[in-house]
């Protein structure tokens, strides 16, 4: 499949002196550890494919509320004795929540630093998605280039593709994020990205 692409270690802070002494002394090591960051632009090779964690099944109120949520008036989502009289005989999951759940699952991967998206292409849905089903996800790294216009991102393409717990493709699209350079990113275990500065355990605390 695709390289494996270990996480970069910030967790070595200013304050790891002092607790490895500390440690040597016979005492607790206590450090700052940084977590999973997300992918920067240089964390990218075309060929890699990223299966995204955890899964995630469909219920009955995710269709009827999303469905209600976008006005989407097709019967198909919301009345079970129109859709019992169908090919599917039953009610069909909304697609565009489909798209937006598989989505979401990949930005751990792949758009956790973008600072936009560019758009969503080649969007194919191959199999119906039911109440009950379980929704995998998976990105094929497909193209990165330079940004032309900002130095600080890259422009990454990426195909998504979704399962069902039976190994069924479900959904198939492109999407293309600008994603931060890791040059000018600047996250740090004492200040992960979305934390304001100066909030929990800081090193300072730990010497």
């Amino acid at each position: 499949m695709g390289r494996e692409n270990e996480p970069h270690d910030r967790s070595r802070t200013s304050s790891t002196a002092s607790s490895d002494a500390a440690a040597a002394d016979g005492g607790t090591e206590r450090r700052l550890v940084a977590g999973w960051e997300g992918r920067y632009y240089e964390d990218f090779s075309v060929g890699d494919i990223y299966k995204h964690p955890y899964g995630r099944t469909v219920t009955e109120t995710d269709n009827v509320w999303f469905t209600n949520l976008t006005m989407n008036c097709n019967p198909m989502h919301f009345n079970e004795a129109y859709a019992a009289e169908t090919e599917f005989g039953e009610r069909l999951v909304d697609g565009t929540f489909v798209i937006a759940l598989a989505v979401g699952m990949s930005v751990v991967d792949v758009s956790a630093n973008a600072t936009a998206n560019l758009g969503y292409d080649a969007i194919r849905h191959h199999a119906p998605v039911f109440h009950g089903d379980t929704i995998f996800a998976e990105s094929e790294v497909l193209d990165k280039r330079e940004s032309s216009s900002r130095d600080h991102v890259g422009i990454v393409t990426t195909e998504l593709r979704a399962y069902n717990q039976d190994g069924d493709l479900v959904l198939s699209l492109e999407r293309t994020p600008m994603v931060l350079k890791r040059s000018h990113a600047n996250p740090s275990a004492a200040q992960p990205t979305g934390w304001p500065e100066g909030i929990g355990t800081q090193p300072e605390d730990l010497s």
